[in-house]
């Protein structure tokens, strides 16, 4: 027979288990680049482009584009990094549409995840290839504070057999100590021969 007496300090801690130890939870939002603010007119024959997107609540998703390559930038981002932050991989590029926003204890975002296409070049015939084409999940330090977003690490969605738990589990470990323009962004669990270079530009 159980006691009543034993039971009731183990409720007690139950109850008074603090917010914060509860796991991470996930919110998502649509890259939707026809409803955006243009920030540079879209240089044609360069096919550059600067926009601001509606992202999770009012922390805004900026969205570059240029010679066929993608940036994303998330939050609060300061105006030079909105102006000089382009993040992307070295073969021409776009990314999904579908972005999970993780949440802190707080309910703010901390990091985002985002599925990158890579259009990797067949060695075989010198151009883009369904057959080498690469699918990369880059993890995003949403900007807070301190105006300073940036990837903070990367999952080869095709490597791994549950990329979407690691990709997870990094935005949840890595974003909010890491440093932009200093601490280095990685690829995590196995990195296969489609998963080409990551490219970083930042403001001086």
């Amino acid at each position: 027979m159980i006691s009543h007496a034993r039971t009731i300090p183990l409720i007690l801690l139950m109850a008074l288990t603090p917010a914060a130890a509860r796991a991470n939870d996930s919110s998502y939002t649509d890259l939707d680049t026809d409803h955006c603010k243009t920030l540079s007119p879209e240089d044609v024959e360069g096919g550059s482009i600067s926009l601001q997107c509606k992202g999770l609540v009012d922390y805004a998703v900026y969205f570059k584009e240029g010679d066929l390559r993608q940036s994303i930038l998330y939050g609060h981002a300061a105006q030079a990094y909105i102006d000089g932050v382009f993040e992307s991989f070295e073969p021409f590029n776009h990314t999904g549409r579908k972005i999970e926003w993780r949440l802190g204890p707080d309910g703010k975002p901390r990091a985002t995840i985002l599925r990158w296409f890579l259009e990797n070049i067949d060695p075989a015939t010198g151009e883009p290839s369904p057959k080498v084409k690469g699918q990369v999940l880059v993890v995003s330090k949403v900007a807070g504070q301190d105006g300073m977003g940036c990837v903070v690490g990367y999952v080869d969605a095709l490597a791994n057999p549950e990329p979407n738990t690691l990709a997870r589990q990094i935005a949840d470990t890595k974003a909010d100590g890491f440093v932009c323009g200093t601490d280095k962004a990685d690829f995590h669990g196995n990195r296969g021969p489609t998963a080409a270079e990551p490219t970083h530009v930042f403001p001086e």
